[in-house]
């Protein structure tokens, strides 16, 4: 595929990369090809369970704010509401994540068009979007990582757009920006990156409309709220991101990982299909006018690199990459007997190993018996909540039925299963994220059942530390949770005012 990088210079070939007058859009390929993507992520939604965040999200939504501390509010916003109009239902909470990947695919063929690639080559942008590990896992669960992506393909097709053409269509840009920003800070990257860009490479004329800036503005008046919550609260997102930096988070990777993790993001054997994309971008004329796609991509891949930033921060970039790169692998592929089996058996391989890796295909009592959860980390996290509630309400049980008794979690998640699986317990109070802003367990409660912390821990802060029990999740499933104790504490030492400011944890 390397000769792809440099087109062939043929009449078809140069009424392709008339951009903006090229081939229609191929809707019938690609809305069967995000159709597709959302139906797979649909028909396996329900499969294993919640994800550690998405109980987050549920009583982080039910305690609405225009922020907190570790993230916007649109995402828990979102959760809460469909909760409520679906109670405890998965398929339901889920089922937005798949439309969203779905449209992430279908705009990923709608760059390649704007591109200048031909019908084809729009089907085949979208099939790499579609079969790619970071889009199937996203669009598996409700995560602020879910909409982000969506974010920024949605903008980078509408600054393509308004890059050709000017005008309003800035406004566009801004409007996706600013919803983007009240779900995640990561579109301010983005969009930056793209001006630093716009100022080394070009089109600079871009700027010298109105429309840009007034898109701009318009980003920062849907941001405000959540600003204003920063500003108020001592931008607590500033010290959440230099704990995720130093490897709190689980997903969390060294910085000489970034760029390895890069590879795989889409799959391996697509890597020729996105590299020539930004190499397009970056040298081919007819493209110069996006030139400044490439260069913020190196950017942003250096900032969040030295920055400890997630590998999957570069996510969104990639159906731009793909766009680009889509007619430059087709040509490849038609220019050769059996190239176009290498290029489909390429797709099929992608498709195959990402469903396996980021989908619950494998039956949950069979997971330990693969090194799926070492390589993805959340797959882990979506096994054993219900058992581990369950485990905690035995505790409950065993105590007098008089006695006041409150729970409290190391981490979001604990506390989040045990306020969506057992209510009758909670509501359970934990130190980490938004849980601590929530507040201490009440002054009455005489015995605290403690999960994830130690007993060297415990006993610096209660003067009666008993093991009740320890968590299994029955799978073997060696997640975050397995093996944990379960502790009843009693007798506290300190007051939860003294207490309480030790117990806050960011990551």
């Amino acid at each position: 595929m390397s000769g792809a990088a440099t087109p062939p210079r043929s009449p078809g070939y140069a009424r392709r990369v008339r951009v903006g007058t090229g081939p229609a859009a191929a809707w019938r390929g690609l809305v069967a090809v995000a159709g597709g993507t959302t139906a797979l992520l649909l028909a396996t939604a329900g499969g294993y369970g919640y994800h550690r965040d998405e109980l987050y999200f549920l009583r982080a939504g039910a305690e609405p704010a225009f922020g907190y501390v570790d993230q916007p509010p649109l995402t828990p916003l979102l959760a809460h509401g469909l909760d409520l109009l679906l109670p405890g239902s998965l398929l339901g909470l889920r089922t937005p994540a798949a439309l969203m990947a779905g449209l992430v695919v279908l705009l990923t063929g709608l760059l390649a068009r704007e591109f200048g690639a031909d019908r084809g080559a729009q089907v085949l942008a979208a099939g790499c979007s579609a079969v790619s590990a970071i889009v199937l896992a996203v669009g598996h669960l409700l995560s602020t990582a879910t909409l982000d992506l969506l974010v920024w393909t949605a903008v980078s097709w509408l600054t393509v757009r308004a890059l050709r053409s000017g005008g309003p269509g800035w406004l566009g840009v801004g409007l996706v920006t600013g919803i983007g920003l009240q779900n995640k800070l990561l579109p301010a990257f983005l969009v930056t990156a793209l001006l630093i860009g716009i100022l080394l490479v070009g089109p600079r004329s871009a700027l010298r409309s109105r429309w840009p800036w007034l898109g701009g503005l318009l980003a920062l008046l849907l941001w405000a709220p959540n600003i204003g919550w920063q500003v108020a609260h001592g931008f607590p997102q500033l010290e959440l991101s230099a704990s995720i930096a130093a490897g709190s988070s689980g997903t969390s990777e060294p910085w000489y990982l970034f760029l390895p993790f890069q590879l795989v993001l889409v799959s391996a054997l697509l890597v020729p299909v996105w590299a020539i994309g930004w190499w397009r971008l970056l040298r081919t004329p007819a493209l110069r006018a996006w030139r400044c796609f490439a260069v913020a991509y190196v950017l942003l891949a250096l900032l969040f690199m030295v920055t400890g930033g997630k590998p999957y921060y570069l996510a969104g970039l990639y159906p731009v990459l793909l766009a680009a790169g889509a007619q430059p692998a087709l040509d490849w592929a038609r220019a050769g007997a059996g190239r176009h089996w290498a290029l489909a058996g390429a797709l099929a391989f992608a498709l195959a190993s990402s469903s396996v890796l980021m989908l619950p295909l494998v039956p949950a009592d069979r997971l330990a018996a693969t090194p799926i959860v070492d390589i993805h980390y959340d797959a882990g996290e979506t096994i054993g909540w219900p058992r581990f509630a369950d485990t905690v309400g035995r505790v409950r049980a065993s105590l007098p039925a008089g006695e006041r008794v409150a729970v409290l979690a190391r981490n979001y998640g604990e506390a989040g299963a045990i306020d969506h699986f057992r209510p009758d317990l909670g509501p359970a109070h934990s130190g980490h994220n938004a849980y601590w802003d929530w507040g201490p367990p009440p002054d009455d409660a005489s015995t605290v059942i403690v999960i994830g912390y130690s007993e060297q821990e415990l006993r610096a802060w209660f003067g009666d530390v008993q093991p009740a029990a320890r968590i299994d999740n029955g799978l073997g499933v060696d997640n975050d949770e397995q093996g944990r104790p379960v502790w009843l504490a009693r007798q506290r030492l300190l007051g939860w005012p003294e207490l309480w400011p030790r117990l806050r944890r960011l990551g």
